[in-house]
């Protein structure tokens, strides 16, 4: 039986309605970015979904249409977008606030962005400590906001006139948790949930409120999440795709890229610093240390993972991984990656690579936003559901079936999200083998 007769796949009907915790520098450049290439103002660079061709067949064939020519995704015609955020300011003026994009560009975006005003916000100021705001949901038990979102959910879905949801995770990264005893069953989560277990966050309530509504959900930061047994058995139960987690854009995108290299040439490394300065909200908010601790841990484990030194212990076993995050206002979202990396090759000699990174964090996330919302939205219609490993490629931390290692490497990883999509239509799956072509 072909994968055609396993996967069909509900046509893009209707609109999509995106829904974003948080209206910061990332979501609201991904919002400015869609009524900009809607507005042919801007080509969607960054965009795999947007951009990238797919092949199909050999080489000789000469197929090769483009990924949303190929599935059936969502237009950007059809997204329709709703946020929460512990601030009241809409769209543009938080686009004005977070400095990523300039003031005349907004300007021929202010109608559309002025339009979008955010709801008040689940929070809760043990799990981010930085930041403040007044924009908040009444006092209630965790339960109580849960249904609030549910509520905001369903009328956001009536207002919109969106025929299919999404939500993904845009704000701040939370204090670093471990799984706790009140995440292990749906059960156990519920009553947590009235009893105010101070293991709940609010990004888990949001996930709670979005799978009990029956709307995929991807994390787009690195704290525990839906990565529990109990929001992966209840995404199962209800048949949602769940991904994440944090976007991987600009030092780690480096990583995923330099150390499968490294690796493939069978070169050594014994140490890899990494330090990072940003100004932005999300480096008031790591300025923290519990929310650091988050993003360390996520930032930490692809290099292990890729080199696995476990296999090959001459080369890796003894490895120095250090990560920094610097809060540095004066740099606004204009993030530096600096990466000192000391390698050897033939006979131990020793040699350097440095990597200085002047990125730009939110204009690297926006496209992938974009993204995950589309092939969450592809997956739910192929009826696929909980945890959706082929997207690994957009995060630092991929979230894996329970005791199975995530993969890192990019290269493998995008060949996992192509070979997902061409199982879905039905096409033989592109092993790079190539033999036939010898014969």
């Amino acid at each position: 039986m072909s994968a055609q007769d396993n996967v069909r796949i509900a046509p893009a009907d209707g609109k999509l309605g995106v829904l974003i915790p948080g209206m910061g520098a990332v979501t609201t450049t991904f919002i400015a970015g869609v009524e900009a290439v809607k507005r042919g103002l801007a080509k969607p660079i960054g965009s795999v979904t947007q951009l990238s061709t797919i092949r199909l067949g050999k080489r000789t064939d000469g197929r090769s249409p483009l990924i949303k020519d190929f599935v059936p995704l969502a237009s950007l015609e059809d997204l329709t977008i709703g946020t929460w955020d512990i601030f009241e300011e809409n769209a543009y003026q938080a686009a004005q606030h977070a400095g990523v994009l300039e003031k005349s560009l907004l300007d021929q975006l202010r109608e559309p962005l002025e339009a979008i005003c955010p709801q008040p916000a689940v929070f809760d100021h043990e799990f981010v400590k930085r930041i403040h705001g007044p924009n908040l949901k009444p006092e209630g038990s965790k339960m109580d906001h849960a249904e609030m979102l549910m509520d905001d959910i369903r009328k956001f879905r009536e207002s919109s006139g969106a025929a299919r949801l999404v939500m993904i995770w845009c704000g701040s990264t939370e204090v670093f948790h471990k799984p706790a005893e009140v995440h292990a069953t749906i059960r156990n989560f519920e009553c947590g949930l009235q009893k105010n277990d101070p293991e709940i966050s609010p990004s888990q309530i949001y996930a709670y409120a979005a799978l009990k509504s029956g709307v995929p959900y991807a994390n787009g930061a690195p704290h525990l999440t839906t990565d529990t047994p109990a929001l992966i058995e209840l995404a199962r139960e209800r048949n949602v795709p769940i991904c994440g987690k944090d976007f991987k854009t600009g030092q780690t995108f480096m990583k995923t890229l330099i150390a499968p290299g490294l690796k493939s040439r069978m070169l050594g490394v014994s140490g890899w610093f990494s330090t990072n300065i940003l100004g932005n909200r999300d480096g008031e908010v790591l300025d923290d240390p519990g929310s650091f601790k988050s993003k360390e841990e996520s930032k930490l484990s692809a290099l292990e993972q890729i080199l696995q030194p476990d296999l090959y212990p001459d080369l890796y076993k003894n490895i120095y991984h250090k990560v920094r995050i610097n809060y540095y206002p004066p740099r606004g979202d204009a993030k530096e990656g600096w990466d000192n990396i000391d390698i050897f090759g033939w006979l131990g000699y020793p040699m350097q690579i440095k990597i200085d990174f002047l990125c730009r964090d939110s204009i690297l996330a926006a496209p992938l936003v974009l993204d995950l919302v589309l092939f969450m939205d592809l997956a739910q219609r192929a009826g696929m559901r909980g945890v959706q490993e082929w997207l690994s490629f957009y995060f630092k931390a991929p979230m894996t079936a329970p005791g199975l290692y995530p993969e890192h490497d990019i290269f493998i990883q995008l060949m996992k999200l192509k070979n997902t999509l061409r199982w879905m239509r039905g096409e033989a799956l592109i092993t790079h083998l190539g033999l036939e072509y010898y014969d």
